[in-house]
């Protein structure tokens, strides 16, 4: 692997690690404040960084067109580590919480908006989806090795985890300080501050606008997931954030092996559209299956079902955005990264209601949305093949 990409997959990792590792661990830090309005200060809590992600994202990703990617994510790297030690510090405070997540969200969306720029910088076209899937595989296995690190790092204190983020986090800043080479040559970026600032909607066109918003849809029954599964389990079979991290570790981990195997060795250039449906396919069933677990065992097994299908999609969807896109990699890969906020925004709002309704809601919504996201991709490669060029 280029030592450019490994240090950019480092660093990405690094971000859904810390993002990860709050997964099992906040739902307990609210739960000792008040069980009653648990559901809703998780869901608020997960919303709102992804919230400031959303606003800012597309910020971050014009401006690493203007001044480069290097200072953009190191910038972005810091501010995440500062905003776990505020967590950390949180205990019973919950403004201190929301002041962290506003953090975070801020810093976050500079970090995975320029991290997807710059694998686009330094790829060809050809070998775009294995740069993809190579950020895809760090992603996934930051969600490996976060929640089950939150878990097993709860035992000693809730906020040991958050502590633990920062340190990595603060860590990764200074190798990417030192080893990570700018990818947007000078010229270039000089041409970009000439140019007037681009809305982020600009990259939402023809075709694409299909794919940005199935981008959505995955990135929105991800987080209903994520936002209900710990509330799900201590209701249906007593789950503790430990056997929760352990679920999304396996999940995490099988993503990982699938992206870094199976996308990066099979899924060829032309051929993203199909491994985008099969994806979605498996992301439902998963998700149906999950409906009949009476254990975290069971549930563990449906967790890696739908890992499977995520794990093929995502590298694909973000590879096909960058290959069509017609503005600058950092617009485009912005808007794309704003699609995941907002996911993340509506996705633990509606989970946190759903599961209030009853506990199958969040789970059987999520895989009809995947099944209902297969009507995006037909629209897309529909426009996309009768219009191959005004993309």
């Amino acid at each position: 692997m280029d030592r450019r990409l490994a240090v950019a997959a480092l660093m990405i990792f690094t971000v859904f690690l810390g993002f990860g590792i709050i997964i099992p661990v906040l739902p307990m830090m609210v739960a000792d404040i008040d069980r009653t309005t648990a559901e809703w200060h998780t869901g608020l809590l997960l919303s709102l960084y992804s919230l400031m992600s959303f606003l800012f994202s597309p910020f971050w990703g014009s401006r690493s067109e203007r001044v480069g990617r290097r200072p953009v994510i190191l910038t972005g790297v810091l501010g995440f580590c500062v905003s776990f030690v505020l967590f950390g510090l949180a205990e019973d405070r919950l403004w201190l919480m929301y002041a962290s997540r506003l953090l975070g969200g801020f810093f976050s969306g500079a970090v995975t908006a320029s991290i997807v720029a710059y694998v686009a910088d330094i790829t060809g076209e050809r070998e775009r989806t294995r740069g993809m899937a190579a950020i895809g595989m760090s992603i996934g296995l930051g969600f490996t090795f976060g929640p089950f690190v939150g878990g097993l790092l709860s035992k000693v204190s809730l906020g040991t985890p958050f502590f633990a983020a920062a340190g990595l986090s603060l860590l990764t800043f200074v190798l990417g300080w030192m080893q990570l080479k700018e990818s947007l040559p000078a010229e270039q970026r000089a041409l970009q501050r000439d140019k007037p600032r681009a809305s982020r909607w600009a990259a939402f066109r023809g075709s694409l606008k299909y794919l940005y918003i199935l981008a959505f849809f995955v990135t929105f029954s991800l987080a209903i997931l994520e936002a209900t599964l710990q509330l799900y389990g201590m209701d249906r079979f007593a789950a503790t954030p430990l056997n929760v991290g352990i679920m999304f570790f396996f999940c995490g981990l099988i993503g990982a092996l699938v992206q870094g195997g199976f996308v990066r060795r099979y899924v060829r250039h032309g051929r993203e559209g199909w491994y985008i449906g099969l994806g979605l396919v498996i992301s439902a069933a998963g998700f149906f299956l999950l409906l009949t677990a009476d254990s975290w065992t069971a549930a563990t097994v449906c967790l890696c079902i739908f890992g499977v299908g995520n794990a093929i999609l995502r590298p694909c969807v973000t590879s096909l955005i960058t290959q069509k896109a017609t503005v600058g990699q950092g617009l485009a890969s912005g808007l794309n990264s704003s699609m995941d906020s907002l996911g993340r925004i509506a996705g633990p709002l509606l989970g946190a209601a759903l599961l209030w309704l009853a506990d199958w809601l969040p789970y059987a919504v999520a895989g009809l949305l995947s099944l209902a996201a297969l009507g995006l991709l037909f629209r897309f490669r529909r426009l996309d093949q009768a219009a191959p060029h005004s993309a």
